[in-house]
C-alpha cells in the first residue's frame, strides 16, 4: 500500500488545480489509503436463531459403557426449548452439527458488528438472548428488568427481535449466551445456551473448533456436556496430527468444573502450563494447541462425581 500511495501522490500533484471535484475523487478512490484498506476487514455478520421446543434425550443410546449401566428412556428424556440455527428470515432450520443441544456458535472478529435475528417459536413462554463479552446498548441486553428493559428481553411466542452487538478489542475469546427473559431459570436448566467465538485482529481461525459446555444442574440431574451424558452420547471430537485445535470451554448452572484432556497440556499467555483448568458458572475460556499426539483420548470434568454422572467424552486424533 505504501507504493500505491506514492504513485497516487505523483499522479495527483500536477493536476489537482484543474481537475473537477468528481474526477479528483475518482483518482483518490483508485489509490486508497492504508487506513481505508484496514477498514475492509471490519464487517457486519448476521445470524438467524430460533427458540425451538423439542423432546431431548440426555442418554440417547441408553448406556454408560464405562460402568455398564443402562437407562430407561422415560427417565432420560424431557421436553425443553433450545436455540437452533436458521437460514435467512427463519425460512429453514439448519443442521446444528455435532454440538448436542448447544445453540449455533456465533463467529466474529474484533471490530465486527454482529446482528442476531431471533424468533421465539416456543408457543408457551417468552424467551430472549443475553450475550456475554460484547458491547451493546440497553435494547440489546436481553435481560428482563421490569420497567426498564424493552421487547428484546421478553420476546413473546411468535415474535422477533434483532440484537445488535459490537466485538470490541476486549471481546476476543469465547463467551456464553443464554436466555435472560422471565423464563430464564427453566430455560437455562433445560439447555438454552450457546457460545460466541471472537477472533482477535489478525488471529487465524483454528483448523478444528470444539465446544464443551458443562452443566450439572440439568433438569434430569445428569452431569452433561452439551446436554448429553456418557461416552457414546457426548460429542466425539476428531482432529489430525498437525491441526491447530481450539477448545471452547464454558459452564452454566450452580457448580464449578475442571476441564481435562488426557495426554495434552496447554500454556497460557503468562507462561503457566495446565492440563486441568477450572471453569465456574457463566465463565469461559479458549484453549489452543497444535496437535501432535495421535490416539483415542478422554476429555472430561475432573470433579469425580460429575465425570461418573456423565460429564465425559472422546477425542480421537489420527495421523
Amino acid at each position: 500500500m505504501a507504493v500505491a500511495r506514492s504513485v497516487g501522490s505523483e499522479i495527483l500533484a500536477p493536476v489537482k488545480r484543474t481537475l473537477s471535484a468528481a474526477l479528483l475523487l475518482a483518482l483518490v478512490l483508485a489509490f486508497p489509503s492504508a487506513a481505508s484498506h484496514r477498514r475492509t476487514h471490519v464487517k457486519t455478520v448476521e445470524y438467524w436463531v430460533g427458540a425451538v421446543s423439542l423432546t431431548w434425550n440426555v442418554v440417547p443410546n441408553g448406556k454408560d459403557p464405562i460402568m455398564g449401566q443402562t437407562f430407561d428412556p422415560a427417565k432420560t428424556t424431557l421436553q425443553t426449548t433450545i436455540y437452533r440455527p436458521f437460514s435467512a428470515n427463519w425460512a429453514t432450520q439448519l443442521d446444528s452439527g455435532n454440538q448436542g443441544l448447544v445453540g449455533p456458535i456465533i463467529h466474529a472478529r474484533v471490530g465486527d458488528t454482529i446482528l442476531v435475528h431471533f424468533k421465539n417459536f416456543d408457543p408457551n413462554a417468552p424467551h430472549s438472548i443475553h450475550f456475554h463479552g460484547v458491547h451493546y446498548d440497553l435494547p440489546s441486553d436481553g435481560a428482563y428488568i421490569p420497567g426498564y428493559s424493552g421487547p428484546g428481553a421478553d420476546v413473546q411466542p411468535g415474535q422477533t427481535f434483532t440484537y445488535k452487538l459490537k466485538a470490541g478489542p476486549d471481546s476476543a475469546g469465547v463467551w456464553p449466551y443464554h436466555d435472560h427473559s422471565p423464563s430464564m431459570d427453566a430455560s437455562i436448566a433445560g439447555g438454552m445456551w450457546g457460545a460466541l467465538s471472537i477472533l482477535g485482529k489478525g488471529q487465524r481461525p483454528p483448523d478444528r473448533e470444539f465446544v464443551v459446555f458443562f452443566d450439572s444442574q440439568f433438569k434430569l440431574k445428569f452431569a452433561v456436556i452439551n446436554g448429553l451424558a456418557f461416552i457414546g452420547n457426548t460429542p466425539t471430537f476428531h482432529a489430525k496430527v498437525g491441526d491447530v485445535v481450539q477448545w471452547d470451554v464454558l459452564a452454566l448452572g450452580d457448580d464449578t468444573h475442571s476441564f481435562h484432556v488426557h495426554a495434552h497440556r496447554w500454556t497460557e499467555p503468562d507462561g503457566v502450563t495446565h492440563d486441568v483448568q477450572t471453569v465456574s458458572p457463566a465463565s469461559s475460556f479458549e484453549i489452543r494447541w497444535k496437535e501432535d499426539t495421535a490416539g483415542t483420548w478422554l476429555y472430561h470434568c475432573h470433579v469425580e462425581d460429575h465425570m461418573m454422572n456423565g460429564m465425559i467424552g472422546l477425542y480421537i486424533v489420527t495421523k
